[in-house]
């Protein structure tokens, strides 16, 4: 139900009550779920909801202390970002600087604990004040972060949280993604995501709680392996994990609480994850003291899967695994970047599903942890890319803040078992002497898998390769007998690749076409997204002739015995790119079922 009031925001520099609107939509709390499903404490707020804010045009607001406010003109609904429509501002000019403010009371039950407040992402640069007293600085518009704030504030108080976010995907120092450069959305570029589009909350935790698990998965030795990292360690500790199979205990192990020190937890009947049958293991991590005292408990869940590689060929579980993927933006038309609920989330996984798809790429954008939540409750494979588009890969600085953020963002989401493939970068080209680009490559390569050996390495999605561990092309041939016949290896030549002078030689990778197809649809009854609407090739004439090219194109891809999988482009219709299987608002485009019998077929 909708309520409308009048909205005041408090009094800034002893001034009275500054009314700024006849109403605002009051509502349930959006997106209420936990956003950390692999980690998560009963001592949480979520933080969503309306938040009042001001556009910083001349990035002047730090002169004009806006750091200190008490609130500004405008309302705004956290966590959608002022370009989206579930915002309620729906700005979608550029906007180089934007301030927010919110009261933030913290619990008298929480005095004693550390406090840290969390983004689950803010675009790009942002910086977080408490009562004018400056938090924390973050850099990396995907990746989420939290500001410890415990000297900041008085528990059983309220206090003021501003934060100011900077945006310039226009600059080259900075990743953006699918965000348009112009004005307005072009190409396979559309509007842009700035300032905080997920979820904000608080948590209260020990002095000597945990920080981080690392989850590793030993399908062979029937085992977990948890390492734990804590805020803080004082002798006598332990650290437990406790693993459950539903209502059953299957596994339990304890060490001493220290930074780094492994746990094994040795399972019983162990059950492997896999998307026939995505079992999860509950897990239960414990801090205790001498005594026995539980000090500091977090719930989590593993999954017990294997990935990788011999030879040309992918194993999961020990097993081939022939891909079938599709390649998800993760925009919606309401949020943009954030999805509208977390239902959201489920439905986008089972469409793909439905279609006969067995993953995702994840395409040019950092999915919140929540889609990784379901991907792993579901069983559904994908493949982590970051929002890479937009930097100049010629700039050191560039690839420094790209490096940085790219760490950040394997290690939050290196323990959901759904992720089989990282993939830091997408098309990208050898430009000026090539120093800078490979070295960045080799960096990320190398970076990544220090950060987790237990997943291949795809260096860039398509295009020049430097060090990977898979070999992936790009290929929207439309005609399925020349694109059997490009894909075909040449006794010469070897197999097909996008730009064969420019990267380093195809050493026997496993090899998968990682995007095809892009067939541009528009029902019949719908109009065009916008007048340069477009996808790959000269659109089919009817519905009849779509399916006949789609599925002579899966065909030539079956066909071609080297190659071990595909991606698919794309799963929705994003603005005016036109080519998913699904119209921009999910709603269905194409005989379902019969594109099933297309996309669930596996190579002779």
């Amino acid at each position: 139900m909708l309520d409308f009031t009048k909205v005041f925001v408090e009094p800034a520099n002893g001034q009275s009550n500054r009314y700024v609107g006849d109403w605002r939509m009051k509502q349930s709390l959006p997106r209420p779920e936990h956003p950390r499903p692999q980690f998560e404490r009963s001592t949480w707020i979520n933080l969503n909801g309306s938040w009042t804010f001001a556009f910083d045009p001349g990035r002047s607001g730090h002169e004009r202390e806006w750091h200190k406010s008490r609130g500004f003109d405008r309302t705004i609904l956290v966590p959608f970002c002022p370009e989206s429509r579930l915002s309620g501002v729906g700005h979608t000019d550029f906007i180089d600087a934007i301030w927010y403010h919110r009261l933030l009371e913290i619990p008298a039950e929480w005095r004693g604990r550390k406090l840290l407040l969390h983004f689950g992402g803010v675009d790009f640069e942002s910086e977080v004040f408490i009562d004018g007293q400056l938090a924390g600085r973050h850099y990396g518009g995907s990746a989420s972060f939290a500001h410890e704030i415990t000297e900041l504030v008085r528990p059983g108080e309220k206090h003021h949280l501003v934060v100011m976010a900077r945006d310039d995907i226009r600059a080259g120092l900075q990743p953006g993604g699918k965000q348009s450069c112009r004005f307005q959305s072009q190409g396979c570029s559309y509007t842009r995501t700035t300032g905080i589009w997920q979820t904000v909350w608080l948590e209260a935790a020990p002095a000597e709680g945990l920080r981080e698990v690392r989850i590793v998965p030993d399908l062979d030795g029937g085992r977990l392996v948890v390492t734990p990292g804590f805020h803080g360690v004082r002798q006598g500790l332990r650290f437990q994990v406790k693993a459950m199979a539903g209502k059953d205990e299957a596994g339990r192990g304890e060490v001493a609480a220290m930074d780094g020190n492994a746990c094994e937890v040795k399972l019983q009947d162990a059950r492997p994850w896999s998307p026939e049958d995505p079992f999860l293991y509950d897990l239960q991590l414990r801090v205790v003291d001498r005594a026995g005292v539980v000090v500091d408990e977090v719930k989590s869940y593993a999954g017990l899967r294997k990935i990788h590689l011999e030879g040309d060929r992918v194993f999961l579980n020990n097993r081939p695994l022939y891909q079938r993927l599709v390649l998800d933006q993760g925009f919606y038309p309401e949020g943009i970047w954030t999805a509208p609920g977390d239902e959201a989330l489920k439905r986008d996984i089972e469409l793909s599903m439905r279609a006969g798809f067995n993953g995702a790429r994840l395409h040019q954008k950092v999915f919140e942890e929540r889609f990784h939540y379901w991907a792993d409750r579901l069983g559904y494979l994908t493949w982590a890319e970051s929002a890479s588009w937009g930097m100049d890969v010629k700039n050191p600085a560039s690839g420094r803040n790209f490096l940085s953020e790219w760490a950040e963002i394997v290690t939050r989401d290196r323990n959901h078992p759904s992720i089989i493939t990282w993939t830091p970068l997408n098309e990208t080209n050898d430009v000026g002497d090539g120093r800078q680009h490979r070295r960045l490559h080799e960096d990320l390569y190398e970076l990544t898998r220090r950060l987790d050996p237990t997943r291949p390495v795809n260096d860039s999605s398509g295009y020049v390769h430097v060090r990977t561990d898979l070999w992936t092309v790009h290929n929207y041939e439309q005609n399925p007998v020349e694109l059997r016949k490009q894909l075909t290896p040449d006794a010469v030549k070897g197999v097909w690749r996008n730009y064969p002078g420019e990267e380093v030689a195809y050493a026997g990778q496993p090899y998968l076409v990682d995007e095809f197809g892009g067939i541009k649809w528009i029902p019949a009854g719908r109009q065009a997204f916008a007048s340069n609407s477009w996808g790959y090739g000269e659109g089919p004439k009817n519905e009849e002739e779509f399916y006949a090219r789609l599925e002579g194109q899966v065909d030539a891809l079956l066909a071609v015995s080297h190659v071990r999988g595909y991606c698919y482009t794309q799963l929705t219709d994003v603005e005016q790119e036109q080519n998913g299987i699904y119209n921009y608002d999910r709603t269905e485009k194409f005989d379902v079922k019969r594109l099933a019998r297309i996309f669930g077929r596996k190579p002779d």
